[in-house]
C-alpha cells in the first residue's frame, strides 16, 4: 500500500498550521506594549467593527468556542476593555460593549497591520490571493459541509 499522502509536506494542514502559528509568534512583540495578546487583539478587531454584540455571536465570528472566549472575555473586563452585561430581552445571552478603554485601544493598534505586513514578503497581488482563497476556506468548512463520523 502507497503511504505517501502521508507525508507531512503533503498536508494542507501542515503549513495552515506552521504558518498560523509563526504569524501569531510575529505579533507578540507588536501587542506586548498594548498589553495584548493576539486572541484580545482579534477580539477588540471585531468589537471595533460592531459592539454591543451577543458572546455567541461573537464566538461565531472569532471561530472560537465559549470556554475560550468566557475566560478571555473576564480577562479583558479586568483589565477594562469591555463589560459584560446580560441581554435585558433574554437573561441567558450575554451581550459584550466596549468600554472607553476598550474603544480607545483602536487608536493604539492603529499600526499594528502594517508592521506585520512589513515582515510578511508576499506581493500584493499573492497577498490578495491567498486572503481570497482561506476565506474561501474558513466559509466551507464553518459550513459544516462535511462532517466525519468518529
Amino acid at each position: 500500500m502507497n503511504h505517501d499522502f502521508l507525508k507531512l509536506d503533503k498536508q494542507l494542514c501542515f503549513p495552515l498550521y506552521a504558518c498560523s502559528r509563526q504569524v501569531i509568534r510575529l505579533y507578540k512583540p507588536v501587542l506586548d506594549p498594548l498589553g495584548l495578546t493576539y486572541t484580545q487583539y482579534i477580539t477588540l478587531m471585531a468589537l471595533w467593527e460592531t459592539d454591543h454584540i451577543s458572546v455567541k455571536q461573537l464566538g461565531e465570528r472569532l471561530f472560537l468556542d465559549s470556554g475560550t472566549l468566557t475566560p478571555l472575555l473576564k480577562k479583558m473586563e479586568n483589565q477594562g476593555l469591555v463589560r459584560r452585561e446580560r441581554s435585558q430581552e433574554d437573561e441567558r445571552v450575554v451581550v459584550i460593549h466596549l468600554t472607553k478603554e476598550g474603544k480607545s485601544m483602536k487608536e493604539k493598534a492603529a499600526e499594528v497591520p502594517q508592521q506585520i505586513v512589513s515582515c510578511v514578503n508576499l506581493n500584493q497581488e499573492d497577498a490578495i490571493q491567498l486572503h481570497r482563497m482561506l476565506h474561501l476556506l474558513l466559509k466551507d468548512l464553518k459550513s459544516d459541509a462535511c462532517v466525519l463520523e468518529t
